[in-house]
């Protein structure tokens, strides 16, 4: 069976929203590495309306190591509003969220990654879907925090890795097995 890794960019205050306005200044060679990491041992992502829309806008006509391997990745984008998915190697999917992944994840033993925690993250949570949970803790105090694990049923999780960088950001890894 395959694995996700879900990994999230997030705020000492708990802020997950809008990263690309707060986290890029910490992004370091440290974290250009993992990222890049994390993408090559990847078969696919899952991406909500929202990500996809915030990421194809920012890597869809970039070049260079990352924007090469997640141009080319293959994504599932779960939307009920999107008509279309103009980044390349992109899918919409409207079935069931839990059923669908469920299936990915098995075929193939695939592994799979998701970004940011949204309505996707939590059904994925709700649905005991997600293996790994990695959140890249920046050092800053963004405001007005959104809370986005207060509708999660309470998930047991077993610290697997702690790393700092030189930029201050702490990456958190969790099993949920």
């Amino acid at each position: 069976m395959g694995t996700i890794v879900q990994s999230t960019l997030i705020s000492i205050d708990g802020v997950v929203d809008d990263p690309g306005s707060w986290a890029m200044s910490y992004f370091d060679d440290d974290s250009a590495r993992d990222a890049l990491e994390l993408l090559k041992n990847s078969d696919a992502m899952l991406l909500g309306r929202n990500t996809y829309r915030e990421l194809a806008a920012r890597w869809a006509h970039e070049t260079g190591p990352f924007a090469d391997a997640i141009n080319s990745i293959r994504k599932y984008v779960f939307s009920r509003t999107l008509a279309t998915a103009a980044w390349a190697n992109s899918e919409i999917l409207t079935a069931d969220v839990a059923e669908t992944v469920a299936r990915l994840k098995n075929e193939e033993n695939r592994n799979l990654v998701t970004y940011g925690y949204g309505p996707l993250g939590r059904t994925l949570l709700e649905n005991g879907l997600l293996d790994e949970l990695r959140f890249s803790v920046h050092p800053i105090i963004v405001g007005n925090p959104t809370a986005p694990f207060r509708t999660n049923p309470r998930t047991p999780l077993r610290l697997v890795e702690t790393r700092s960088r030189p930029s201050g950001v702490t990456v958190l890894t969790y099993s949920t097995h």
